[in-house]
């Protein structure tokens, strides 16, 4: 299904990663367990609303070289990233969405992803994201959302 979103914001934690010899499967866990330790959803004061974002942005070139993973809340603006946080704008563009379900600790997302890096999508490499919303909440019968920028 595609979609067209406007420009909007994000403020979390970043981490440089890339998805050659596995360093995304180590860093993006390591990620998800300082967010959660850190207690990032306290820190963050324009939140706009709990569901939790995990971007996809500032591509070297695709998805095969390196990219920055940014955990966090979309935000009404960037006027107040708290220290140690980063703040990303994500260009408006035209998404196509995917959903990956099942039991989150059966690798659903990561399935899903393997199965859009085949796709023949025009990608924009612009800001992709994830979002962990209502629907992940069980985690025996999750649904995740995956928005794929296009160009």
């Amino acid at each position: 299904m595609k979609t067209k979103l406007d420009t909007f914001y994000i403020v979390g934690l970043a981490v440089r990663t890339s998805n050659a010899n596995g360093q995304a499967a180590t860093d993006i866990p390591a990620l998800w367990e300082r967010f959660m330790a850190e207690g990032i959803s306290s820190k963050i004061t324009n939140k706009l609303s709990e569901d939790v974002y995990s971007l996809y942005t500032d591509y070297e070139k695709d998805h095969t070289r390196p990219y920055t993973t940014v955990l966090g809340y979309k935000v009404k603006d960037l006027d107040a990233v708290p220290q140690g946080l980063t703040g990303v704008t994500v260009p408006g563009k035209t998404f196509e969405v995917f959903t990956a379900s099942g039991k989150l600790s059966d690798g659903i997302v990561f399935k899903e992803w393997t199965g859009i890096w085949s796709r023949p999508l025009d990608r924009a490499y612009s800001g992709d994201f994830e979002i962990y919303g209502a629907k992940a909440q069980n985690p025996e019968q999750s649904e995740v959302d995956i928005y794929i920028a296009l160009n």
